[in-house]
């Protein structure tokens, strides 16, 4: 299991202090829409200026036409900074296969995942939008996504064991909402502790408040590290 931890702080130098102070841990960076569009392809620079071991993760959940997905995953993979980059499942197989065929002969392509249900929805606000329940459906989404060849996806710690038992293995699960130590859920609907995580065989926990939050971030790393 891999530790991601969230840049979600509102600036570029808070984001980028938080990570000097765990620049020494083995740890995925995940950088999303707000650090994106704010602080735009020199921000992943200087992450990797801090220390070019880390890995950088770039959740920008790719959904339009096919073509349109794949020139942007053609873009991400040409920067040479990005390790792993996520689309929608819900932009359906041809897309996810599209995606695959533009970036599949370029060097050292990042790992691509596909998004099944988000962890702010619950059972009953997913079903408004998707006429099914989210562990059958995001079932459905991992399904296809296997078989687009990609390489995982991004669901909650509940749907993982599942997903892994109709794919494979060694098809990543990549969750959001892990609440390491049971801390508050804030907006997430379904959270999930270390415990429980490494017991639904997650691949890698994606945690932002409770570390970024804490008044001592490299101990609750450190920690999270440990007991992983």
């Amino acid at each position: 299991m891999k530790l991601c931890i969230s840049l979600d702080l509102p600036s570029a130098e808070e984001n980028l202090a938080l990570v000097e102070k765990i620049k020494d841990y083995d740890v995925w960076l995940k950088v999303g829409f707000r650090s994106y569009i704010r602080d735009g392809k020199t921000f992943l620079e200087d992450l990797k200026a801090i220390n070019p071991s880390f890995k950088i993760f770039l959740d920008l959940k790719l959904y339009d036409i096919p073509n349109t997905m794949a020139d942007a995953a053609e873009e991400i993979s040409n920067f040479g900074l990005v390790d792993m980059f996520n689309v929608h499942a819900s932009a359906g197989k041809n897309a996810m296969t599209t995606v695959m065929n533009r970036i599949k002969d370029i060097p050292n392509r990042p790992l691509v995942l596909a998004v099944t249900a988000l962890t702010s929805f619950d059972n009953e606000s997913f079903k408004k939008i998707y006429n099914e329940d989210i562990t059958s459906k995001a079932r459905a989404f991992a399904i296809d996504t296997y078989e687009s060849g990609i390489d995982g996806v991004v669901s909650s710690a509940f749907e993982s064991l599942d997903i892994k038992n109709n794919t494979n293995k060694s098809f990543i699960t990549l969750c959001p909402g892990i609440r390491p130590f049971g801390e508050d859920a804030g907006d997430q609907k379904r959270v999930a502790d270390l415990k429980f995580a490494k017991e639904n065989l997650v691949d890698f926990i994606v945690v932002g408040r409770p570390i970024y939050k804490n008044e001592n971030p490299e101990s609750i790393v450190k920690r999270i590290l440990e007991n992983i």
